[in-house]
């Protein structure tokens, strides 16, 4: 696949993110996918990443913004946003209601049309901070 075709891929994986649904996750993730950065406590393979989609669309649903989106041979990068309500728990979290807005980096690889690697880094503490969980700065 030439790079706009792989951009395009990872523009419509996020669009099927944000519309929660996890059975159109095998529609862009190869079976052998490995994720690097799995979800604490998934597995790192496609069925942990179902379960990690699962997990977010659940206690926070929302929506993701692609900040930039850059890629080079079979790899796409996107610094992304994401927001949501933190409506059910989350990692041992009570629900707060909070509004959550989130930043990450994700590098995804891409192989014969399906997303087949995955790296990402997100702003975990912030999430907390914002959660109540870890107090903030100036607290």
């Amino acid at each position: 696949m030439s790079i706009e075709e792989n951009k395009a891929l990872i523009h419509r994986y996020m669009e099927a993110v944000d519309k929660g649904s996890v059975a159109a996750l095998d529609e862009f993730i190869a079976p052998d996918f490995v994720d690097h950065n799995p979800f604490p406590g998934v597995a790192p393979g496609l069925e942990g990443a179902k379960q990690a989609f699962a997990i977010f669309l659940n206690a926070v649903p929302g929506y993701h913004t692609v900040d930039d989106l850059i890629a080079e041979g079979d790899k796409v990068v996107a610094r992304m946003t994401g927001y949501g309500t933190h409506e059910r728990e989350l990692m041992g979290i009570p629900p707060t209601g909070k509004q959550l807005k989130t930043t990450g980096i994700a590098i995804w690889r891409i192989a014969d049309g399906k997303i087949v690697e995955h790296w990402g880094e997100a702003d975990m503490l912030g999430m907390m901070q914002q959660l109540g969980v870890v107090p903030t700065g100036g607290e």
